[in-house]
């Protein structure tokens, strides 16, 4: 077999020609060292070595890794987080319209969807954020059309609102470990963070920090999500007898001004505990105590806190009692309250409050009562109420059966009502207001209201 230039290439079926044989001159037999002109044998073999590539079995194996590093690549790409996220952003919301001088005399229902990852409906900026299975959604607050959403392959635990930015926490293993920071306006992830958060939690912020509830466990992040506390449990602690107390549970949390307050139950104590730490730490798993101070009932909730004052419930003695931010307790007042609303446990660690102009609002149950937010002490009560109420359209509104209740936030008197249809709802009722909307949490679905 001759190429266009005379010379022949060997091939594995080809047979070889004796030596001399036309076309053959310039081919080395193996016990020659030169050619018949003296060329030198590696000079010769450098022009007639055949690519190893050339031959099947390498062609072959070079396949067979291809194919290994493609399946791998695609293994690695279908069992990751980015293959079980689904995210569609959106361009920044126009403005709200202006909320009303003053609460409208009625009020119609603009549109309703499930949200039974939020506790409280989460209004931040121009939109409303709903939570549902797996999904974040983005809302526009006056039609309810889903701007944006972010979607995982997990169960969320809880989504809340801080610092202008919709915080969802979705289930991973045994537990709320996988936090997700989204721009309320376009859906765009700004930060995201694994933690160690317990099932049923709920978060609770102030202007920098969110600390995470749990019965064994507290986390707190910065407003990039950056760890900067925790107490308890620790669940991979770095190093042992960094926490201050052992064995003990929690019961209802809150937090201001970078501190965060628990309710402990400890054992072999003979009450609650009071416990007041900073937001940050030394280290992250070396809590710093502001406070602690033994309680003289086994029962106690944290009511409400504020950077100057604390407030706690005594169920078994019937009493709110007042803190100063250093632990000393300045003041008691008795509490006539229903026996139901005194053995109710808050879910997730979490008494329904609610910032007004004048007030921090109490929802014990069955009624609304308002602390002073000068030191937190009681200024009235409003009967058979539904939750703790929220500022719209400049007025303080609590939902009451039936409707609303405008109040004067001085005296707490009703100024007038607001009939809103909830059909057969009878459960309790969170607020929150988008511009001109009203937005009812009612259990598991959020209801836009104008």
């Amino acid at each position: 077999m001759n190429t266009s230039s005379g010379r022949h290439r060997r091939h594995d079926n080809d047979e070889v020609p004796p030596v001399g044989a036309p076309g053959t001159e310039d081919v080395l037999q193996p016990d020659e060292s030169s050619d018949s002109l003296g060329t030198p044998r590696h000079a010769a073999s450098a022009t007639t070595r055949p690519s190893p590539w050339n031959r099947r079995r390498d062609r072959a194996a070079a396949a067979l890794i291809a194919v290994v590093a493609l399946t791998a690549a695609l293994l690695v790409w279908a069992f990751s987080d980015s293959h079980a996220t689904s995210q569609e952003t959106s361009a920044e919301p126009p403005a709200l319209p202006p909320a009303p001088d003053t609460v409208p005399a009625t009020l119609t229902e603009l549109w309703q969807a499930p949200s039974p990852a939020t506790p409280v409906p989460v209004s931040e900026g121009a939109s409303v954020v709903t939570g549902a299975g797996g999904e974040v959604a983005g809302r526009d607050p006056l039609t309810g059309d889903v701007r944006w959403h972010y979607t995982r392959d997990l169960e969320l635990c809880t989504v809340a609102g801080a610092w202008s930015r919709a915080l969802a926490v979705y289930r991973k293993d045994t537990g709320c470990s996988e936090v997700t920071q989204l721009d309320p306006g376009t859906g765009r992830r700004t930060a995201q963070r694994n933690g160690d958060a317990e099932l049923g939690t709920r978060l609770v912020s102030d202007d920098g920090h969110v600390t995470a509830t749990g019965q064994h466990l507290l986390n707190t992040w910065r407003n990039d999500l950056v760890k900067s506390l925790e107490y308890g449990q620790v669940y991979a602690p770095i190093q042992p007898d960094r926490q201050p107390r052992t064995g003990c549970t929690y019961g209802t949390v809150a937090a201001a001004a970078s501190r965060v307050g628990v309710i402990e139950h400890c054992p072999d104590e003979t009450g609650a505990r009071l416990t007041v730490v900073k937001a940050v730490g030394k280290e992250a798993d070396t809590p710093e105590e502001e406070f602690t101070a033994l309680l003289p009932g086994r029962s106690a909730q944290l009511v409400a806190m504020t950077p100057n004052d604390l407030a706690v419930m005594l169920p078994e003695q019937q009493e709110l009692l007042l803190f100063d931010s250093d632990g000393t307790q300045r003041a008691v007042y008795p509490l006539d309250l229903p026996t139901t609303d005194l053995q109710r446990e808050p879910e997730g660690g979490v008494v329904p409050t609610a910032q007004g102009t004048e007030n921090v609002y109490w929802f014990t149950g069955s009624r609304t009562m308002a602390l002073s937010q000068a030191d937190l002490r009681p200024q009235w009560t409003l009967n058979d109420t539904l939750g703790p109420g929220t500022v719209f359209a400049g007025q303080y509104v609590v939902p009451i059966n039936g409707g609303l209740a405008v109040l004067d936030e001085t005296t707490g008197t009703t100024i007038r009502t607001v009939g809103v249809d909830r059909g057969a709802y009878r459960g309790p009722v969170e607020l929150a207001a988008a511009g001109p909307v009203l937005l009812e949490q009612r259990g598991g679905t959020v209801v836009a209201l104008r």
